[in-house]
């Protein structure tokens, strides 16, 4: 079993002693309490933790609305995995329910709640917040994508980093403050998701029924704690039909299918081609006969999520170079795989006219994630993370201008501007000290570019383990790719981690 680095382990007192450590508790010895606690449950239950995710992991959870229903809106595969997880929460000891089958709710009662036998008011919890709904596996698997995999230190399959795998520590991670401290001064919520890739309309049905939380962070994003996020903006551009039929007998564009998710950079890209002769194979490109006179090309890419696209290399974008360099399209095909090009191939949006920045936010992010052909037309998505020095109306108007030129069309789907909590605040102070503390690291709040269920509620953060900027092996992948994977290290110092930084929370004072 991988387990961390070792540190003294708690003592039989303070492990089993919850009330009489509530009595002794001071801030200083709490937290050293919390921390023994945790590495101490890291080293005896690892296995059960790999377990748990691995429970989840094999649920297909992929979004499917054709086979929703009222108890199920987002499909039966979520639901089964919210089931999941809320038998995984059951059994660690939380008081579960759901609201109409689109959010799990699972509750450490506080000391007041359990004294009174009563329910906690869900507007003086503590939120924590994970999803079990995954992006579709897509091709490219070396390793079963709906199990779990232990490869040389890493756990491998679909939602072990996004997000089943930081949900369940952060369940694990509750319920090692309960037992350590003997009694919560305040109540803890982990809510479990089942429609955050695909529009997070699950939130909006908790919030319509339930109360904020207090305060609220999500395990789906990068340590140490991003306190806000930046704007969002999806929408879709529609070519004119492809008229691949207008030369007859020359070259033309038949269809072009990219991507796996519109929030990401696309890893794999494929077109099929009419062409006289066999076009040559190229970098990256591989090209095999179809029909008589039919190509179909293969391009590999690497993926990325949109909020960091400079990870990734984008597929789509080398084919498209690769059959407008070789002519594999009608001239009126041309002008709209150029502007489709100019979407791919420059994640600052320059190309196409859209690129900002200000201070918190950096740079606006583009990405075209998912191409498809349907109806004779290419469908092209473009996702836009962006700064406060512009808005989703303005990066609508100048894609839909050059759309316009391309004699195609924008549609704007989604628009959800930016949004910033204190970076001073107490709470998010206490998550970056809980995360200094583990790993002896300087921890300054970030804002991120990622779009996480913290921007839904009035007071939320995302605090979670991805680690994206530093190196791994070329055979894990990254979330929303192929062979998705994360370290069994870095989850074992976020159950740590988490543990610290629920217990602080805790204790903190209503505002």
């Amino acid at each position: 079993m991988t387990t961390m680095n070792e540190r003294p382990e708690a003592t039989g007192e303070e492990m089993a002693g919850g009330a009489q450590a509530t009595a002794r508790r001071t801030p200083g010895y709490a937290r050293a309490l919390v921390e023994r606690a945790a590495r101490a449950y890291v080293a005896a239950h690892w296995d059960d933790v790999v377990d748990d995710i691995r429970t989840l992991v094999r649920v297909e959870s992929t979004e499917d609305l054709p086979h929703a229903t009222d108890q199920a809106p987002f499909g039966p595969g979520p639901r089964a995995a919210m089931d999941a997880a809320l038998e995984v929460a059951a059994r660690l000891g939380f008081v579960t329910t759901h609201v109409e089958g689109a959010m799990g709710c699972a509750d450490l009662p506080s000391a007041r709640a359990e004294a009174a036998g009563a329910s906690d008011d869900p507007a003086d919890q503590l939120g924590i917040i994970g999803h079990v709904d995954v992006v579709p596996a897509g091709p490219g698997w070396s390793v079963p994508a709906y199990d779990v995999t232990h490869r040389e230190g890493y756990l491998m399959g679909r939602g072990v980093c996004d997000d089943k795998g930081p949900l369940v520590v952060a369940m694990h991670a509750a319920c090692v403050v309960r037992d350590a401290l003997g009694a919560l001064p305040r109540g803890v919520r982990v809510l479990v998701g089942t429609n955050e890739e695909t529009g997070m309309a699950d939130v909006e049905r908790y919030r319509a029924r339930v109360a904020d939380p207090w305060f609220l962070f999500t395990p789906d994003a990068e340590f140490p704690v991003g306190y806000g996020e930046a704007g969002i903006m999806h929408g879709w551009v529609t070519s004119a039909p492809l008229a691949q039929d207008a030369a007859p007998a020359g070259q033309a564009l038949i269809s072009i299918e990219g991507g796996a998710a519109v929030n990401a950079v696309p890893g794999v890209a494929c077109a099929v081609v009419r062409a006289a002769e066999a076009p040559h194979a190229a970098e990256g490109i591989a090209v095999s006969p179809q029909d008589v006179g039919r190509y179909l090309l293969e391009a590999q890419g690497r993926a990325a999520h949109a909020s960091t696209p400079e990870l990734g290399q984008s597929a789509l974008a080398r084919l498209l170079a690769y059959i407008l360099d070789q002519g594999l399209c009608a001239p009126e095909q041309r002008p709209f795989l150029e502007f489709q090009h100019c979407l791919a191939c420059d994640h600052t949006g320059a190309a196409v006219g859209i690129d900002a920045s200000d201070d918190d936010f950096g740079a606006l992010t583009c990405v075209a994630g998912l191409a498809r052909t349907e109806g004779g037309r290419i469908l092209q998505s473009v996702d836009c993370r962006y700064p406060t020095s512009t808005s989703g109306v303005r990066l609508a108007e100048a894609i839909s201008a050059g759309a316009d030129r391309a004699g195609a069309s924008f549609r704007l789907d989604d628009d959800r501007p930016p949004f910033l909590m204190e970076a001073d605040s107490p709470e998010v102070r206490a998550l970056a000290d809980a995360y200094s503390q583990v790993t002896d690291a300087r921890s300054e709040p970030f804002t991120m570019k990622g779009g996480t269920y913290a921007r839904h509620f009035a007071r939320g953060v995302s605090f979670g383990p991805e680690e994206p900027h530093v190196p791994r092996p070329a055979w894990v992948g990254s979330i929303h790719g192929p062979d998705e994977g994360i370290a069994e290290e870095l989850l074992q110092r976020s159950l740590v981690v988490y543990a610290l930084a629920i217990a602080a929370l805790v204790e903190l004072p209503a505002e």
